[in-house]
């Protein structure tokens, strides 16, 4: 099967289950799937939810807060404006990410390199 990617924007919550890449923006809540591995080249104006079994690297801006479930992994090369909560995944922060909230780490492996902008780790 083809990675499906689209580019344009979305208005209202998704749910990806399967490899996906957006160029554009999504006007509302994402939720990343078991199966997934979303690639995000754009905006998301709403929070960002990766299941158990999602893949996502966000190379764009997010709004909201990112939830990252336990066996979950997510790189992040962007903008959150809200808080960043790892439940048990695998979160790496690489130096070009910024976090203008908090990175709360209550299981799970977070990595966040030295050059990364984070509001406050707690």
């Amino acid at each position: 099967m083809a990675d499906k990617e689209e580019r344009g924007n979305i208005a209202g919550n998704i749910t990806i289950e399967e490899p996906y890449t957006l160029w554009g923006s999504i006007a509302g809540d994402v939720t990343a799937a078991a199966g997934s591995k979303f690639y995000m080249r754009g905006a998301i104006y709403g929070s960002l939810i990766v299941k158990r079994g999602g893949r996502v690297h966000v190379y764009g801006n997010i709004s909201g807060d990112m939830t990252v479930h336990p066996k979950a992994k997510v790189i992040h090369s962007g903008v959150i404006g809200g808080d960043v909560t790892n439940l048990g995944g695998r979160l790496y922060i690489d130096a070009s990410g910024q976090v203008v909230g908090r990175v709360k780490t209550m299981a799970g492996e977070t990595t966040i390199e030295p050059q990364a902008r984070i509001g406050q780790e707690g």
